[in-house]
């Protein structure tokens, strides 16, 4: 069975553009973005308010890409694969542009994750196939360091400022090129051939996956126009039915991510929205830029609003009233959590959206017309999804649990100098391309009778217990309603009768204080015994943590704790 979006959501309004680079998407009017002439400024610092129009921003980028075409010696002739450059940076309102500007010389861009090991960003630089390196201040050591390894000069290190004046001796900042930019000759338009953007990579993407090195996923610029148009039409049904023009919405995520790149970086501006730009995460900063400059809607990764329920007092220091909508995603949310959040803060509207990296980005995402607390949402417009259990069957009964496999315009291109994983991910079939996605997931009928898709988990992480299938996001969800708990992950470790049971790595929360680990794990051990299946109970036990490794968009990384967990097995064998 074929699952389509539901009847309300329209359809796109045209095909997406296919001969065009996402730079000439977002800054032509003819394409149908909000109007430059009258948009909101579309990034926005955060820490000190400065921003520039959307005409600026424009002509920015280009002066941009005149000085690095002149720098780095980039024209339009040649392979784009002799034009890529790394992105390295912490989230500033040059990020986006600089991106663009590199589009506008028919270059690809490999944004890295600022959380980079020199080690990581060595092997990014090298798979990449990079040959100049863009980075910011509190960055650039590791830059420096990672860039020599790969023989790219220290002239070919350029730096994102992060606040006004800003400058790092011996490299050009950005401003710096701007300034030469402006002395320079305007760069040929690109005039590239039916269906270029749509084969010709944009972004390198770099996935995290479940195990394993990074794998870099070519997004085509194709990928990244279709998306913004599924994304945005998906939502102009509530927003023209509630009068909702432009607004404005925060800009944490890391651009770096997919997530942030597509949906804040590019959706937001280009339906006139303006993005509020932080470099990173602390509470105060977070609760004071919503309470400054009047955040309507709130883009951020689960483990922000766990720690706002879990500091709900200090929230009500700060005026969140300007908050519609809290837009989550980039790893499970539970519903326990959720109908938390929906108690403190009952005028907020709650949603979660679904994708990942290979379908650049949004799959599924919520409306604000049609909430279902612990669903992903329903299907983007010109997205198609099936559901296939493990007989290899589609699944045609609703609540019926399998792999999600989905069809669409933003699917991506496969991965870089990978055949063997793109051929295990991506597929052919008789009505089209497909992608498996790795997750198991349900469908499920809203209170208005439409279809939502419910993301159970990643596949490989479920645990079997005795041939029973225990979801670690169900038992993380659970075990965050314990007021002893902080923070928490859930894997599976080895069971002499069992095969697998769960195991449960916590960190203490506040009001934890002088209470022996003992009895910690034996009142958290309690409160799922109550609650779950028999075979769901924490078998495997507790272990008490500082932190839980998360990537940065706060998905759990599994395989650290997996390691850890075999580790300390063989030790305890070694000892018998």
């Amino acid at each position: 069975m074929v699952f389509s979006p539901p009847s309300w959501v329209p359809e796109l309004p045209m095909d997406p553009p296919d001969s065009i680079s996402i730079a000439e998407f977002m800054s032509n009017d003819d394409y149908g973005r909000y109007p430059l002439g009258k948009a909101r400024a579309p990034f926005v610092c955060g820490l000190t308010g400065k921003s520039y129009t959307a005409a600026e921003t424009v002509e920015r980028e280009n002066y941009l890409a005149r000085a690095i075409g002149k720098r780095l010696g980039f024209t339009h002739e040649g392979s784009e694969w002799n034009r890529v450059v790394t992105l390295f940076s912490l989230n500033t309102i040059d990020y986006v542009p600089l991106t663009h500007a590199i589009h506008r010389l028919s270059g690809i861009v490999a944004p890295a994750n600022p959380a980079a090991s020199v080690f990581e960003l060595e092997q990014q630089l090298q798979s990449s196939g990079s040959v100049a390196l863009f980075t910011c201040v509190p960055l650039l050591q590791t830059a420096i360091r990672a860039a020599s390894a790969n023989g790219i000069p220290n002239d070919r290190i350029f730096v994102l400022p992060m606040q006004i004046g800003e400058w790092a001796d011996g490299f050009a900042t950005i401003h710096a090129l701007l300034e030469e930019g402006k002395t320079l000759p305007a760069i040929k338009e690109l005039k590239w051939t039916k269906g270029q953007g749509a084969r010709q990579v944009a972004y390198l993407c770099f996935s995290s996956g479940t195990s394993g090195l990074p794998k870099a996923v070519m997004v085509s610029h194709f990928n990244v126009i279709a998306n913004i148009m599924q994304l945005t039409t998906f939502e102009s049904f509530y927003r023209r039915r509630h009068s909702i023009d432009s607004q404005v919405l925060l800009g944490l995520l890391p651009f770096s991510h997919a997530y942030g790149l597509v949906i804040m970086a590019h959706v937001a501006p280009y339906r006139g929205d303006q993005v509020i730009v932080l470099p990173g995460f602390r509470l105060d900063t977070f609760l004071t830029a919503v309470q400054r400059f009047k955040i309507e809607q709130l883009n951020i990764a689960p483990p922000i609003l766990v720690q706002m329920v879990s500091s709900h007092k200090k929230c009500k220091e700060f005026d969140l009233s300007s908050v519609r909508f809290v837009y989550t995603g980039g790893a499970p949310l539970g519903s326990e959590t959720l109908q938390t959040l929906s108690a403190l803060y009952p005028h907020w509207h709650l949603g979660q959206v679904y994708g990942m990296t290979e379908t650049a980005v949004v799959v599924t995402s919520t409306s604000e017309s049609d909430i279902l607390y612990g669903s992903s949402g329903s299907l983007l417009p010109s997205m198609r999804a099936k559901i296939v259990d493990t007989d290899g069957n589609e699944v045609t009964i609703p609540e019926t649990p399998g792999e999600l496999i989905v069809q669409g315009p933003s699917v991506t291109l496969g991965y870089l100098n990978n055949e063997k994983a793109t051929a295990e991910t991506f597929f052919w079939d008789n009505d089209g391309r497909w992608i498996k996605t790795g997750d198991e997931a349900i469908v499920r009928k809203s209170p208005q009778g439409h279809d939502h898709f419910v993301i159970v988990d990643r596949i490989k992480e479920l645990i079997k217990v005795k041939g029973m299938q225990v979801a670690p996001a169900e038992l993380e969800a659970h075990l965050l309603t314990h007021p002893f708990v902080s923070d928490c992950a859930v894997i599976q470790t080895y069971h002499e009768r069992s095969g697998e049971v769960p195991k449960a790595f916590v960190v203490r929360s506040k009001e934890s204080a002088g209470i022996p680990e003992s009895e910690m794990a034996r009142c958290i051990c309690e409160h799922v015994e109550k609650h779950k299946a028999r075979y769901k109970w924490l078998a495997g036990g507790i272990e008490f943590m500082d932190a839980i490794p998360k990537n940065s968009t706060g998905k759990i990384l599994r395989r650290h704790l997996r390691e850890k967990e075999r580790n300390a097995i063989k030790e305890r064998k070694a000892r018998l």
